[in-house]
């Protein structure tokens, strides 16, 4: 039996376009004689669909367009297996159940929910979600299946040191000799889970000498990015079929070759309207080229979900705006980007003219709009309140949100979305301007450290000299005072990191940060005082792209006001 991997990229709540997305998916596989195409979790709705799933209405789209593909199905000889929400039953004091149909000749063949709600980081399933109670096997076309969503393989005993939940379902599913493993997914990236990811699922396919095929969705909606990665394994864990990442994709693998039985037709693949995917197996991307691929699919796909088309952002003349700009430039290509040259009495030439001379060499638009005289007439009528006051961070604060406003009236004037510049070291520990240089829609790298800025900017130049030299190099400033740098305010950034990193994505205490790193205790504790101070900040900041097992958002959720003992 051939089967279809289709990863595709829906839109939460878009049914008319999603439902097109996986018919165009189902007519190519059936062309290519497919017998089975797998799709990922919810690939009707879309993941994550969070409190629409509390509208009936919803869910009642879910089933109308479930009813759209029986009648295909009684249409092609193709069966498809894929995600969906339907109504809960009653008592179970949930809206929601989050299921695997397959559907075949025009019926719903068979029906699986999901049994491991995930509750932790930016899941919140068990909030919306009834679980199941029990799994069983689909028999199928002379196949024993085992389909399972998403979070239902993460619970291996034997793979994990630490386990979220007291059953395993595919342990049971295993007891009962199927043939095949099926894994419907939207499991969201982050920098190494899918090489994580398919090492867990390779495990359990050694250990069970059971075939897997892994499906997952791509895209980006609101924070989240989807890696797509999609494979199939034989029964001893090696890959057969490999889906591209961050891009849909569909791809094929023969249910004989992963049970490592010689197909009975060898040239049915090479002669398919559709080039076999273990004929070209998608190459493991270097972390810099994930990590910039997830960042790009995850610019592009938040804008136009939301309906626009084009981005504007500040050019300050410093490595974070230059990454942003880069990001941007690819995601909606150059024509759709807008940078602003927005500098101040303390701004230096040398930032206008490289942030000029990266614009020329990204091919996008660039204008200056000096804030000086702004700035001018903004302290000359602040002056009679402030009499006595000596100039301190107000004044440089209100020169940031002076290049916020302006960002905002073009946003506003030519229909483009903001594009904030912030890094995360910077908004850790609130060296960030509220309603300033954090006005925007999108937090594009509000989730890589300051060094890891670096990195990628330095792989970005790899090979030709895209981000000028002088941006990399020059000393890192908010220039908002005479020659202010950012090591006035905080350690340097090679010092600084690795105690956020551990903080705030390792969850370490202050104690055991001091312990492991040997930084001293003023330093480690003056760092994460500053992070505790700045929650205010960042619970007002735009959505930031999720690429670490820890970003700030849905996922980091701790109160304002509340005394913490850290």
């Amino acid at each position: 039996m051939k089967i279809a991997l289709a990863q595709t990229n829906p839109t939460v709540g878009d049914f008319a376009a999603n439902s097109k997305q996986i018919e165009d998916a189902v007519r190519r596989a059936a062309a290519a004689q497919a017998r089975l195409i797998v799709f990922p979790e919810l690939a009707i709705p879309g993941y994550p669909p969070a409190d629409l799933l509390d509208k009936a209405s919803f869910l009642a789209r879910c089933q109308a367009s479930t009813d759209s593909f029986q009648k295909l199905t009684a249409e092609l000889p193709i069966a498809i297996l894929l995600g969906v929400a339907l109504p809960a039953p009653d008592g179970s004091g949930k809206p929601a159940i989050n299921v695997a149909l397959l559907i075949d000749r025009g019926r719903i063949v068979f029906q699986q929910q999901k049994m491991l709600l995930p509750f932790y980081d930016v899941f919140d399933e068990q909030r919306y979600f009834a679980p199941a109670t029990e799994q069983s096997i689909c028999e199928w076309e002379g196949e024993r299946l085992a389909i399972t969503i998403c979070e239902d393989a993460w619970n291996d005993k034997d793979f994990w040191p630490q386990r979220f939940y007291p059953v395993d379902p595919i342990e049971r599913l295993a007891a009962d000799r199927p043939t095949l493993l099926i894994n419907i997914s939207a499991s969201p990236y982050w920098v190494g889970k899918p090489a994580i990811r398919k090492r867990m699922l390779q495990a359990i396919a050694a250990r069970h000498s059971l075939p897997v095929v892994f499906v997952n969705q791509i895209g980006g909606n609101d924070s989240l990015v989807f890696d797509g990665s999609s494979f199939a394994l034989d029964a001893s864990g090696r890959c057969l079929a490999q889906a591209d990442a961050f891009r849909q994709d569909l791809v094929y693998a023969d249910s004989n070759q992963l049970r490592g039985i010689a197909s009975l037709d060898p040239n049915r693949l090479e002669n398919a309207a559709e080039t076999p995917a273990t004929q070209s197996p998608a190459t493991q991307p270097v972390a810099e080229q994930e990590l910039f691929d997830a960042l790009v699919l995850g610019t592009r796909d938040y804008i136009h979900k939301t309906g626009f088309r084009k981005a504007i952002l500040g050019l300050s003349g410093g490595i974070d705006s230059a990454l942003v700009a880069v990001i941007a430039a690819e995601a909606l290509g150059a024509e759709n980007v807008l940078t602003l040259g927005m500098p101040s009495q303390y701004s230096s030439p040398g930032s206008i003219e490289d942030s000029r001379q990266l614009a020329r060499n990204l091919g996008v638009r660039f204008e200056i709009v000096g804030i000086q005289t702004i700035f001018q007439t903004f302290t000359q009528t602040l002056q009679p309140l402030f009499a006595g006051c000596t100039p301190d961070l107000t004044e440089e604060n209100l020169q940031s949100r002076i290049r916020g406003t302006l960002l905002m009236a073009m946003s506003n004037k030519f229909s483009s979305l903001v594009l904030t510049t912030g890094n995360k070291s910077e908004m850790s520990v609130g060296y960030c301007t509220l309603y300033g240089d954090m006005v925007g829609a999108l937090a594009v790298i509000g989730d890589l450290l300051k060094t890891r800025v670096y990195d990628l900017c330095r792989w970005i130049n790899r090979e030709q000299e895209v981000i000028p030299k002088a941006i990399l190099t020059k000393s890192p400033s908010a220039e908002l005072r005479p020659d202010q740098k950012d090591s006035d305010s905080l350690p340097p950034y090679d010092v600084l990191d690795p105690i956020l990193a551990a903080y705030i994505e390792r969850g370490e205490s202050t104690e055991e940060i001091i312990v492991r790193s040997g930084f001293a205790r003023p330093l480690v504790e003056s760092v994460v005082a500053l992070v505790e101070r700045s929650e205010y900040k960042r619970q007002q900041a735009a959505p930031v792209l999720k690429v670490t097992p820890k970003s700030f958002g849905s996922g980091r959720r701790f109160p304002i006001a509340a005394h913490r003992q850290v």
